[in-house]
Formats: structure tokens, C-alpha cells, sequence
């Protein structure tokens, strides 16, 4: 396989991964309804920062390095355990809140700001994530690619990550959708709270495995 071919494989392989429902698309979803569609937006690019993040690491070794020490990748699994939970219980307590759809441009501001690192936290605190980018591209990228790889990889990642979650922001914060929010909050948010809650234990539990 060219290095072309493998950087186009890549691609793929990482969209489908995003594609598949977890944590970054509920919170993507939930704040392009919740709050507005710039909060979505930013958090989108949270998720594609996060994914630079991802694939330079992953250019560097990271899947080798986590697959060696293996007290990192459980400490990595923990603390990513740990603020998914955390995540939930934010969102949980504050599901009863009413809250209107007119928000003034300073709010929106503070809000796009906040989901930006929201969206970036929230990607880097997937271990799974990180060893997901790693082994796609240890199974897929030549052993010694050439530099041209190192350049246009990570921005490749970036426009797959951020472009699939402004699809999905721009899907949730049309309208219809924020509307159907805004009668049922309490329990929207207690669903993503619980399925954002879910995953957070289970890497928790399931820390102290070997392997993905």
C-alpha cells in the first residue's frame, strides 16, 4: 500500500470510528440543542483539536508506549473513567434547571468558549480513543512513512473530527429539534447523563484488563 492510499485509509477508519455513538456525539448533540449552535460548532472543533492531539501522538509511538507500560493506559483509563463521570453529574444536577431559548451574545460567547474545551477535554479523556487513533495508524501507516505524512496527517484528523460533529450540530441545533428540548430537558438531559455516565464506569471497571 502507497502512503497516499494508507493516509486515505486512515481517514476512513477514523470516520467510521466517530460515526459510532459515544460521548463526543452526545455532548455535541446536547449542546447544540441545549444552548446554540455556536456552542455546538465549538465543541465540534474541541473534538477536532482533541484529534490532532490524537494523531500527532499517534505518529509519535503512543500505541507502542501504551501497549508497553501498561500501569499508564489503566491510569489513563481511571482518570478518563473519573471525568466522564464527573461530566454526568454536571449535567444530571443540572437537568431540573429551566432554562429559555433567547440567549444574549455575551452568554453565547462564554458558552462557545466553555464547549470548546468541553469538547476537547471530553475527547482527550477516552483512553479508547487514544488507542484507537494508534492502532489504525500502526496497522495501516508504513513502517517509516515519509515526511510528507508527519505534515498533512494531523490536519487531515482535524477536518474528519471537526466535520463530522458540525454535521451532527448543525443535525441537533435546527429548530425542531431545540424546541422538542426545551419541552423535555429533564429527561433529555438525564439520558445523556446517564448514557455519558455509563461509559465512564465502564472504562472505570474494566481499567484494569489488558488490551482495548
Amino acid at each position: 500500500m502507497t502512503a497516499s492510499a494508507a493516509v486515505m485509509a486512515i481517514l476512513v477508519a477514523l470516520l467510521l470510528g466517530a460515526m459510532i455513538p459515544g460521548p463526543s456525539f452526545v455532548l455535541v448533540a446536547r449542546n447544540s440543542i441545549s444552548l446554540s449552535r455556536t456552542a455546538g460548532l465549538a465543541t465540534a472543533l474541541g473534538m477536532g483539536a482533541g484529534g490532532i492531539l490524537f494523531g500527532s501522538l499517534a505518529l509519535a509511538g503512543l500505541y507502542t508506549l501504551l501497549q508497553a507500560v501498561e500501569w499508564l493506559y489503566i491510569a489513563l483509563k481511571l482518570a478518563g473513567g473519573a471525568y466522564l463521570v464527573y461530566m454526568a453529574s454536571k449535567i444530571w444536577r443540572g437537568a431540573a434547571q429551566p432554562m429559555t431559548a433567547d440567549v444574549d451574545m455575551q452568554a453565547r460567547s462564554f458558552n462557545a468558549r466553555k464547549s470548546f474545551w468541553i469538547g476537547l477535554s471530553t475527547q482527550l479523556s477516552n483512553p479508547k480513543t487514544a488507542i484507537w487513533y494508534g492502532s489504525i495508524f500502526a496497522a495501516l501507516l508504513p513502517q517509516h512513512p515519509p515526511l510528507w505524512c508527519y505534515f498533512v496527517l494531523p490536519p487531515l484528523v482535524f477536518a474528519v473530527e471537526a466535520g463530522w460533529y458540525t454535521v451532527v450540530a448543525l443535525c441537533f441545533s435546527s429548530r425542531r429539534p431545540r424546541e422538542l428540548y426545551l419541552r423535555a430537558k429533564k429527561w433529555v438531559d438525564r439520558v445523556a447523563a446517564t448514557a455519558i455516565a455509563a461509559l465512564g464506569l465502564r472504562l472505570i471497571f474494566a481499567a484494569n484488563k489488558v488490551g482495548v
